[in-house]
């Protein structure tokens, strides 16, 4: 039975204000603007894909499990400034996940997390099927594996 999904990247409107912001601005709230200088190095979490070398990013610290659980948790992402949001299709994996050794956090509807692995990211769509055999399981959050840092959520549909 396949099992359909969706992947979410930050949201726009969560981070807009933040794009527009003045140099000095950024330092008093602890974001650096930084210049790509590698490729893949810096995945953005808002278009979820690979910024170029060239481009101008955004590093700032993301509550990326905004949650009422003890796994609540934030950490650094990259943001392109000049990207726009993700609009990845139903079942649609952002490349950007494929060449990667990803960080899968499984957790149930009350925010507690049931179960973990690490895999390669070509394997991620059969994984992500695995997964949501557990009917207990209803959303991944996927962070890079060596950093440690969230990539993005994939949300269960029914």
């Amino acid at each position: 039975m396949k099992i359909n999904f969706q992947v979410i990247g930050i949201q726009a409107e969560e981070i807009q204000s933040l794009l527009n912001l003045k140099e000095s601005n950024l330092d008093k709230l602890n974001i650096r603007k930084m210049i790509v200088d590698e490729n893949p190095g810096y995945p953005c979490r808002l278009s979820l894909e690979d910024a170029r070398i060239g481009e101008e990013v955004l590093l700032f610290n993301y509550e990326h499990h905004k949650v009422n659980s003890p796994y609540q948790a934030s950490g650094p992402v990259f943001v392109r400034i000049a990207a726009k949001a993700a609009n990845l299709q139903q079942n649609e994996l952002p490349i950007m996940l494929y060449h990667r050794l990803l960080s899968l956090r499984i957790y149930n509807k009350e925010a507690m997390m049931i179960d973990a692995r690490t895999i390669q990211g070509e394997q991620l769509k059969d994984t992500i099927q695995a997964v949501f055999l557990n009917d207990k399981a209803q959303y991944i959050q996927v962070h890079n594996s060596s950093p440690g840092c969230y990539n993005c959520q994939i949300n269960r549909l029914d």
